[in-house]
């Protein structure tokens, strides 16, 4: 009962932390576009803040070792969280707004990394199983459940009205999240007795790593941020993009569990290399038949290993440093945030010089491939290790 306590705290922080501070700014831009004269330019410019606070909280979460100060941070960024979603329906000033995205970046860091950091530290001691799949399908819901209430509320509330009702959705959230997580044990031992030790891997297949995991981001943040724009611009299909976001919601919600399982039985770099190949498909889609069908089987896809992607590398980061997960799962979170920055404005540029986002979805696909080059390259070296 406690286990399920502990892993539903970790799904209700990440559906506020994430689903609703961050990602309820994707649907919801066209409606601020359309009833707030938020221009093109500056809602980029926000999306990249959005993703800088993120940025940064990763690299605070990299530098902490010490489980109480994570513990505290985590629920400062439960509170940061609703505050910011209150904020960005109480003005039009783009400076505040760009303030609000920036504090919304620092919080869904630490849902998603010191949170997932605590929680994976509870159940190695405590005994169960080292696997975040559970915990992960909270950020699916979080999508899902904003594009769901955001398709609902347009025909009825302003754009300010829907963030005001997602803060109070939020504050229901936090209740649970702050209640149910404990606070952290800092004993050196198990509740079995057995000793907490840190067994990191070489610094090649750490560096190796890192750079599969920049090229995964790569590939998420270039669907992730425009595909509410890519269904929207195409024949017919004006106004459908909602759906393909809410689908990827709906998809990447129970992704990771089934990611854990299969991970249990192939392997945790044979199931990374499974969903890098089947994620390259589900980018190309839209592209090689642009219909409602496809982008649909893309969306799914594409929501059903992206969440998969992260849940594992940061599952496999935190098992190397049981003693302070957080700490490695920031330092790979930098290098996917760094794609997160560099790829949206690359593609931008690709997409006003060409008309179209296709070549930022190939760009996507390619930088997949040479990610998934790398984690086969990993696999060769982890078996070289092991006979060592």
């Amino acid at each position: 009962m406690e286990r399920i306590k502990v892993l539903s705290a970790g799904i209700f922080s990440l559906i506020l932390m994430l689903g609703i501070a961050r990602f309820a700014y994707t649907p919801l831009l066209p409606i601020m576009q359309q009833q707030a004269g938020l221009g093109l330019s500056d809602a980029g410019w926000l999306a990249a803040i959005n993703y800088m606070g993120y940025l940064s909280g990763a690299i605070i979460a990299s530098l902490l070792s010490n489980l109480i100060i994570k513990d505290r941070l985590y629920r400062i960024g439960l509170i940061v969280a609703i505050l910011t979603t209150v904020g960005m329906g109480l003005t039009t000033n783009i400076w505040l707004w760009s303030l609000l995205r920036f504090f919304a970046g620092l919080s869904s860091a630490a849902g998603l990394l010191l949170g997932s950091g605590l929680i994976l530290n509870w159940l190695i001691r405590h005994g169960h199983r080292s696997e975040l799949g559970i915990h992960f399908s909270g950020l699916g819901l979080g999508i899902a459940l904003c594009a769901f209430l955001v398709e609902l509320l347009s025909h009825h509330y302003s754009w300010s009205q829907q963030w005001l009702f997602l803060s109070m959705i939020g504050i229901l959230l936090l209740i649970p999240a702050w209640l149910w997580l404990p606070s952290p044990d800092i004993s050196p031992t198990t509740r079995n007795g057995q000793e907490m030790v840190d067994r990191p891997p070489s610094r090649t297949f750490m560096h190796l790593l890192m750079a599969a995991y920049f090229c995964a981001g790569v590939g998420y943040v270039i669907s992730a941020t425009f595909i509410v724009a890519i269904v929207d611009q195409l024949p017919g299909l004006q106004g459908k993009g909602s759906w393909a976001f809410m689908v990827i919601g709906l998809a990447a919600a129970p992704a990771c569990i089934i990611w854990d399982f299969i991970s249990r039985k192939f392997g945790n770099l044979n199931a990374l290399i499974s969903a890098c190949l089947l994620q390259i498909v589900g980018i190309l889609l839209p592209v090689i038949e642009p219909s409602l069908f496809m982008i649909l089987l893309g969306s799914v896809l594409f929501g059903g290993t992206f969440i998969g992607i992260v849940s594992l590398v940061l599952t496999m980061a935190g098992r190397f440093y049981p003693t302070r997960p957080a700490k490695m799962m920031g330092k790979m979170t930098i290098t996917y945030g760094i794609a997160q920055i560099l790829a949206p404005m690359i593609t931008g540029t690709l997409a006003s010089t060409s008309g179209s986002y296709n070549n930022g979805l190939y760009m996507a696909a390619a930088m997949m491939a040479v990610g998934t080059i790398l984690m086969i390259v990993l696999r060769v070296l982890e078996a070289n290790e092991d006979e060592h």
